[in-house]
């Protein structure tokens, strides 16, 4: 666990010089508005709402603070204020407050921290990030599947031609993965890596595997990426919107005639902030005539709070804590023990809500007022319910059927068999000389020898009898001159994307291991700028720098492998 923990804040730290050395984050344009500062009667008017997120203002004031670095400070922190949850505040604050002394350091360091946090805190920001980098992963690694296809297609088809003029019934093997490549480009992948993998090495051999296990999971992939491509629907929007505290009138107007449990809750929160009490307890009697709920017994207390019913409201409260003990239960038992003048029950609950979330109880202290939004805490969704909502609720961009999916989801069990059941059964397949590249097999009597070598490059390597001198010259000049031009062409493989030179050069499986986070990486960029919500101004550019560092340093290291198995002679 100390291992794991030193990584993640090796990570943090690194993360944090790349982010402060990039770019500011790409703002999209955001139009200049006269307002220079929201008064503050209006932003305790939006607090008493039970409102703490003001997006637009706040990436106003960070594009201000672009624009006017002597005041910088000044405005990212207003940003932050306005709010608390927009990743894109900290990541600024964080590159303008670092400097080379350890109180500058450690002050960049924080907000990275904090701004790395706040992703987990904001629907949209997290919904883009994720499914920019799901799109990036899968995409990258159909690219690398292709790669593998067509890199090794020379090198292995005449091993394939060869197996078929000395045993005709293999040709059926071919005939039979036709009809399967016009399913689609990903069977098609399947079949020829599928061909190709009965060459492969012991170890190559997983990559064959991979890319008939992600031809079976493909209907399962395909379903996230049609939820992270579709336009989020009025519902979800009003719902996060209610649930991260940026509006309630939107949701009121939206939700008002959904019997579902996310619309009805936040329908209900939304009522209850703007001061429609009796509506809003109406709301969330009918959730628990349904199904009882920790979280909407305390958003039912705080209700009965706002009318004036404390004693209903530690009743809500104390059933919440028999379902699942809330941080929001405790502490609102602990005010409503206090007003009651029960100060050792009053500290008794908060005691319990500090042992369950310390920093929680902080936060609900410093907003605390007397409004029934401010003294009371009310209970939000968590991102994983509203997750299950985005993906039930999404429009069917990508159409799936389930007879697709069930003959996908078949037809790459058969390959999985059949791959193993050929591999494991048929021993004389085509082989090439390791030194002259010569294509042998056992069959046409021409057997593999010490080191995969046929017999001549045998006897003139490593036996040195029973050949004539002039031949065997003959034979090391042609062996020096195959094996040249086989490291000039690795070596200049070797300057293009990594892992190409190894697929090249029979390293399957290494070679993919390099080309594939070298891909994600490339393609976590290109698609960047057109991965979005279009509920956020914030772009993730900050990837930019990162990525292409880790790209560079994937580039570097793949190189330094190839010289080096050059130089030993490995490949």
């Amino acid at each position: 666990m100390t291992k794991i923990k030193g990584i993640y804040y090796g990570f943090l730290i690194c993360a944090f010089f790349l982010i402060l050395f990039s770019s500011p984050p790409c703002l999209a344009e955001v139009p200049d508005s006269p307002v220079t500062e929201i008064p503050q009667d209006i932003y305790e008017a939006r607090l008493d709402s039970g409102l703490k997120n003001t997006e637009p203002y706040s990436y106003i004031l960070i594009k201000k603070a672009q624009a006017d670095p002597a005041h910088a400070k000044q405005l990212l922190t207003e940003a932050i204020r306005y709010s608390p949850n927009l990743p894109a505040a900290y990541f600024e604050m964080a590159r303008i407050s670092f400097s080379f002394s350890p109180d500058g350091i450690f002050a960049g360091l924080n907000y990275v921290i904090e701004g790395i946090r706040a992703y987990k805190r904001n629907f949209w920001w997290l919904v883009s990030i994720a499914g920019l980098s799901f799109i990036s992963l899968i995409s990258s690694f159909i690219v690398v599947l292709l790669a593998i296809t067509g890199i090794r297609f020379f090198t292995d088809s005449p091993l394939l031609s060869h197996d078929i003029m000395e045993d005709k019934k293999k040709a059926l093997l071919i005939l039979s993965l036709i009809p399967l490549s016009l399913a689609g480009p990903l069977f098609f992948i399947a079949g020829a890596i599928f061909l190709s993998g009965l060459y492969f090495s012991k170890v190559d051999k997983a990559v064959v595997y991979a890319s008939i296990l992600f031809l079976l999971l493909s209907p399962f992939f395909l379903g996230i990426i049609n939820t992270f491509l579709s336009t989020a629907s009025p519902e979800l929007r009003a719902a996060v919107a209610v649930n991260e505290s940026r509006d309630n009138k939107h949701a009121i107007s939206v939700l008002k005639d959904k019997n579902d449990f996310v619309s009805l809750f936040s329908y209900g929160l939304a009522l209850k902030r703007e001061g429609r009490y009796e509506e809003a307890i109406a709301v969330y009697k009918n959730i628990l005539s349904v199904s009882p709920d920790s979280q909407v017994y305390v958003n039912l207390g705080n209700c009965y709070y706002a009318v004036n019913d404390a004693s209903a409201a530690m009743d809500s409260y104390k059933k919440s804590l028999e379902i699942k003990p809330l941080v929001t239960a405790y502490y609102n038992l602990s005010l409503l023990s206090r007003e009651k003048l029960d100060f050792p029950k009053g500290e008794e609950y908060f005691i319990e809500a500090t042992k369950l979330n310390r920093e929680a109880v902080s936060s609900f202290a410093a907003n605390s007022k007397r409004n029934p939004n401010r003294l009371v805490v009310d209970e939000t969704l968590p991102l994983s319910i509203l997750w299950k909502y985005a993906a039930g609720s999404s429009q069917k961009l990508i159409k799936i059927s389930w007879l697709n999916s069930a003959l996908t989801a078949l037809t790459a069990i058969v390959l999985l068999i059949l791959f193993y059941i050929i591999d494991a059964r048929v021993k004389n397949r085509a082989y090439r000389c390791k030194r002259c590249n010569t294509i042998l097999c056992g069959k046409c009597g021409k057997e593999q020898l010490w080191g995969q070598m046929c017999a001549q490059c045998y006897k003139s390597l490593v036996k040195f009898d029973g050949i004539d001198s002039r031949v065997r010259v003959a034979k090391l000049l042609e062996v020096q001159e195959l094996q040249a031009k086989k490291r000039n062409m690795v070596r200049m493989l070797s300057f293009t994307l990594p892992g190409i030179a190894h697929i090249y050069a029979g390293k399957i499986l290494t070679g993919s291991l390099f080309l594939w986070p070298f891909l994600f990486l490339l393609t976590l960029i290109l698609l960047n700028p057109f991965f979005h919500t279009g509920l956020s101004l914030f772009s993730h550019v900050w990837l930019t720098v990162p990525a292409t560092a880790l790209m560079v340093l994937l580039f570097l290291i793949s190189g330094i492998v190839v010289r080096r198995r050059l130089s030993r002679g490995w490949l």
